[in-house]
Parts: C-alpha cells; sequence; structure tokens
C-alpha cells in the first residue's frame, strides 16, 4: 500500500491512482513525502487505518467513482484528526464538504483552470452539433436508407445570443471563443463577480430572466452547491425562448431532468448537449436519451490527455507548497489559513 516510512514523513493518501503520473513526480521532489496508494479491494480496516494517519488526501472529485464512506465529510474529519489538506483531482469537489472541513481546521483545494479548455471545447462542440443537427442525422443515416436532406436543416450560430451561467475559468473561456470566433453576443450571470469582471472577460453582465429569455443558446457552467441545485427547473425553462439550445457540462443536478425532458419533448426547447447527470453513468433506458435532440456524453467533458495532465500538474505543485508551508493558489476555504498554519507547525515544526 505504501513505502516504508519514518513517523516525520508527511503522507498523503490517493485511492487507486492520481488523475496522471506527474502528480506523483512533483511530489517526488520532497523526499520527505510519502504517498499512500490506497485500494478499494483492500479493507475498510486497512484503508481506514491509512487515512487516518494521512496528512493530505488527494480525492477524486466526481461521486460516482467513490464510495460515500470516504467523501471528506464530517465524519471523514472525526477519523481523520492528522489531515491538513484535502485536494480534490479536478476543479469539482462534489465529494467535499467545504464546512466540514473548515470546522476541523483542514485547507481544501481544487484545480480550478485545468482543464477549462477540455470543458468549454467539448461544450462549443455541442452547440454547433446540435445546431447543425449533425447527431440527428448520423444517427438516421445508421439506421435507414433515404435520408432527405431537408428533414435535418440546421442553424448557424454566428451573430446568435450566448447565455452564460458562471463566468469563472470555463464560462469565460466560452465567452472567448464564441464571441472571437462566432460574433455571438454573450450574456452572463454570475451573482458572485463585479461589473467590471464581465468587462474583462467579455460578456454582458445580466439578470437572471433576461438570460433565460434573451439567449438562443444557454451554458451551464457554474459549482453544484446547495444554492444551485435544480436551479434550471420548470419555471427557469419556462422562462427561455422557444428553440432555446441548453448545455450542461458542469454537474448532474443543476438542472431538474424531468423538467429538461418536459421541456424538449413539449417542442418548446430545440435540443439539449449534457455531459453530466443526476445519476452517473444514466442508464441507457433514460428518458433524455430517447430524444433525437439531445446529445449525450458521460461526464467527460474536462477528460482530454491533456487537461488530465494540467490537472495533476497543478494539484502536485499545490501539494508541494503547502507541505512547504506556503499557501496554495487555488484554496476554498481561505478563513482557515491560519488555524492550517498552527496545525502545521504542532505536527511539523518550524
Amino acid at each position: 500500500m505504501s513505502q516504508a516510512s519514518s513517523s516525520a514523513d508527511k503522507r498523503i493518501a490517493v485511492f487507486e491512482k492520481f488523475a496522471h503520473p506527474v502528480t506523483a513526480d512533483i511530489l517526488g521532489r520532497d523526499p520527505s513525502i510519502t504517498i499512500d496508494m490506497l485500494q478499494l479491494s483492500d479493507s475498510d480496516a486497512e484503508n481506514w487505518q491509512a487515512l487516518s494517519a494521512a496528512h493530505g488526501y488527494q480525492i477524486r472529485a466526481a461521486r460516482d467513482e467513490l464510495p460515500d464512506q470516504f467523501f471528506a465529510n464530517g465524519e471523514f474529519m472525526a477519523r481523520c484528526p492528522n489531515m491538513l489538506v484535502v485536494s480534490s483531482m479536478g476543479a469539482g469537489f462534489d465529494t467535499v464538504d467545504l464546512d466540514a472541513c473548515t470546522a476541523a481546521g483542514v485547507i481544501a483545494v481544487n484545480q480550478a483552470g485545468g482543464n477549462a479548455e477540455a470543458v468549454a471545447e467539448h461544450a462549443l462542440g455541442m452547440m454547433l452539433g446540435l445546431s447543425k443537427r449533425v447527431g440527428e442525422a448520423d444517427q438516421f443515416m445508421r439506421a435507414r436508407d433515404g435520408i432527405e436532406r431537408n428533414a435535418y436543416i440546421g442553424n448557424n450560430i454566428q451573430g446568435k445570443t450566448l447565455g452564460i451561467i458562471g463566468l469563472g475559468h470555463i464560462g469565460s473561456r466560452m465567452a472567448e471563443l464564441c464571441g472571437t470566433l462566432f460574433g455571438m453576443r454573450i450574456l452572463a450571470y454570475d451573482p458572485y463577480l463585479e461589473d467590471s469582471d464581465f468587462e474583462e472577460r467579455g460578456a454582458i453582465n445580466t439578470t437572471w430572466g433576461d438570460l433565460l429569455a434573451n439567449s438562443d443558446f444557454i451554458t451551464v457552467h457554474c459549482p453544484r452547491t446547495e444554492e444551485t441545485m435544480n436551479f434550471l427547473d420548470a419555471r427557469a425553462f419556462d422562462q427561455m425562448k422557444p428553440s432555446t439550445v441548453f448545455i450542461n457540462t458542469a454537474r448532474g443536478g443543476i438542472h431538474d431532468e424531468a423538467a429538461l425532458f418536459a421541456a424538449l419533448s413539449s417542442g418548446h426547447l430545440g435540443a439539449a448537449g449534457l455531459d453530466v447527470w443526476a445519476v452517473e453513468p444514466p442508464s441507457k433506458d433514460h428518458p433524455l436519451l430517447s430524444l433525437p435532440n439531445v446529445m449525450a456524453s458521460p461526464h467527460t467533458a474536462g477528460v482530454t490527455h491533456e487537461s488530465r495532465h494540467q490537472v495533476a500538474t497543478y494539484a502536485g505543485e499545490q501539494l508541494l507548497d503547502i507541505f512547504a508551508g506556503r499557501r496554495p493558489p487555488r484554496l476554498l476555504n481561505p478563513q482557515v489559513w491560519p488555524r492550517f498554519q498552527e496545525r502545521y507547525k504542532a505536527i511539523f515544526g518550524g
């Protein structure tokens, strides 16, 4: 499970493997760091023994990739008294309870921005594919002969209006791509930004209602939180323009799947591109997968060779900083930093 080490080692636990081997390569620069590579196939007792001794935990970001008992929540923290940092493998942190981390004096970091290009390109690809009805035509041609070209007339996206929900790393890249390449008018809703942030990122600061009512395309790039759960419900879909194309490459649960199915099957919405699902992976019998105007992928928007290397590099560099006592750049709960420093010194000295 791990290499031999002294009691003074800085121990980092991870299940199965890092997102990319470069994380271990980076951590190898510090000989005082020991990596405990845990296996889900091992006994719970063995894994908890290692976790209770760990100072860092590199945790999987997706809920379906990890048993609930190993989520970084209050119960987990109670069993891991030496824990100093929880590091998500990706930009998302669904498996991390920030309040529980903060209460325990544990810092949490993510790898925000590491997969922004991959996700933005995926969302744009869905926009183009749905607008041109590529998927529908492809399905027809594989199923039968005699396709009628005029049955699959699509639309250009040049000059249309794009509504972006969440103007962080990914949303900003979407604004840049769509504004630059296609001359799209970019509306954005993000209550955590200042007016100047929107201007710098090439978007118009817009109210929630105006974004829904005036966008030809709507793409979701906000985190899944208590605030954003079922944020896009039947009422929100009703406010959208007829024929709106809806894209979600952020997190399942942000949109109400039943409400989206109703809006699509009624003909109110034009199409949807979905990379994320309430339950992942979704069943092949999921109602949304029965619709020809739905383009689906299994939460792979951020999974490219380049993005895996980038997020893994970010993770290794941040953990290296943290275990040298340096503040990391992607700290999710900055208010706990002073307490972390006290705990770090109590364990490692300095």
